[in-house]
């Protein structure tokens, strides 16, 4: 998909010439209809955690049949929307032991530089390279807006964090070592992440791609803090080979 969008931008600044499209492009991200947008949210529901245990954890994708429902709730309930994920990934849609939505979560590509991560592993810039598909990001965690059960969120994170790299594996025939994440400094305080047991390693600069392109003009994007998850005691040395 990356260097598909890399040819097109070519082709639209005339540097390159791309053959005639075979078939019509296909429409990324999930299809809201009326009723889904104007639909009322439910009843809140709040209680103790231990009235939602033991939790079912559903793995989704493209053939699930809660996949549309899954994508539903990204687009119209996280502050990020969702327009599909791009490469690797896994998606997962959080139920309770009576079978009521409560949480999605979805881990896809690890970013490519992130020098408090990258000063975390002590991996060399070769090392990264070869290293950076055993990393997983988790890009989108939403618990439900009428959902309101002290302690959830990191409960869930604690759960997918022993399963994952068993769940990657068995999709992507390869292990996972480490997650990471980003959460918006002037929106969240990470106190999940922190009570799972995640790694605060830093933050981000405030940059963008295009600041580095343009440093007369910077553009500037929200600081976030970026947390680290090792899903091994070995995860370090194994990055660093």
């Amino acid at each position: 998909m990356a260097a598909r969008t890399l040819l097109l931008k070519l082709h639209a600044r005339e540097l390159i010439v791309l053959p005639q499209r075979r078939r019509a492009p296909v429409v990324r991200g999930p299809h809201l209809s009326p009723e889904m947008i104007d639909a009322l949210p439910p009843e809140p529901i709040t209680g103790d955690l231990s009235s939602l245990q033991p939790l079912e954890i559903q793995v989704v994708g493209p053939r699930h049949p809660d996949y549309q429902k899954f994508q539903r709730y990204l687009a119209r309930h996280h502050y990020l929307s969702y327009g599909g994920p791009v490469g690797e990934n896994l998606g997962y849609l959080i139920k309770s032991r009576s079978g009521v939505d409560l949480a999605c979560l979805l881990f896809g590509a690890a970013a490519w530089q992130c020098a408090p991560r990258d000063q975390w592993i002590g991996w060399s810039a070769q090392k990264r390279a070869q290293g950076l598909q055993s990393i997983a990001n988790n890009s989108r965690f939403l618990i439900l807006p009428w959902i309101r059960i002290p302690h959830l969120a990191s409960h869930i994170l604690g759960q997918v964090a022993r399963r994952i790299d068993a769940d990657w594996q068995h999709r992507y025939r390869h292990r996972l070592h480490l997650l990471e994440t980003f959460v918006q400094q002037d929106r969240f305080r990470g106190t999940c992440y922190q009570a799972a047991n995640w790694i605060h390693v830093g933050q981000t600069t405030g940059r963008t791609r295009q600041s580095q392109r343009h440093r007369d003009n910077l553009v500037h994007a929200p600081r976030k803090d970026i947390y680290l998850y090792p899903l091994n005691s070995h995860g370090q040395r194994e990055l660093c080979r």
